[in-house]
């Protein structure tokens, strides 16, 4: 098997060991989304062992002698001359380079906006506690408990009611 094609498969296989399916799956909250996820995964099941069977296998050598028996000795002399000058080219990858650094850009674009996500989902998470919080002890807070934890809202009031302006 020609050294590249071995390399493909083995960086398939492994990249498969590494996803991790489940993990990502729990994340997707629509049907649709656990439908599109579905077809992704199996489609990539599919090339990957396409890429196991078919390309991980040795070809068959060619039995000459077995030819040259049934045919002729000259008539497989010349096909076995062609067949042995065939060269193979091998694969220069001309894609990867140019989309490398795009890639890697958009990673550190992706841990940036996971970081900023995350902050904003803790900060959401202490608002949706303190709106909880509120929402038990709203029916027995008085305004000077309301105004403590609101005092912007306290001035806005005083500053209203000085000004005589009672919202009409």
């Amino acid at each position: 098997m020609s050294g590249t094609v071995k390399k493909v498969t083995d960086v398939a296989f492994k990249a498969s060991k590494n996803i991790d399916w489940d993990g990502m799956a729990k994340l997707l909250v629509s049907d649709e989304a656990r439908k599109e996820f579905s077809s992704l995964r199996r489609a990539f099941e599919e090339v990957n062992s396409a890429l196991q069977t078919k390309f991980s296998q040795e070809p068959e050598p060619i039995d000459w002698e077995y030819y040259r028996k049934g045919i002729g000795s000259r008539l497989v002399d010349m096909y076995k001359e062609a067949y042995d000058s065939i060269e193979v080219p091998k694969f220069v990858d001309t894609v990867t380079p140019q989309y490398k650094p795009k890639f890697d850009s958009l990673l550190v674009e992706l841990k940036e906006a996971e970081v900023k996500s995350l902050k904003e989902s803790e900060r959401l998470e202490k608002e949706i506690v303190e709106v909880q919080e509120l929402k038990k002890k709203i029916s027995t807070m008085t305004a000077d408990e309301y105004f403590e934890k609101h005092p912007e809202l306290r001035k806005k009031f005083d500053d209203e009611i000085r000004n005589d302006y009672w919202g009409y």
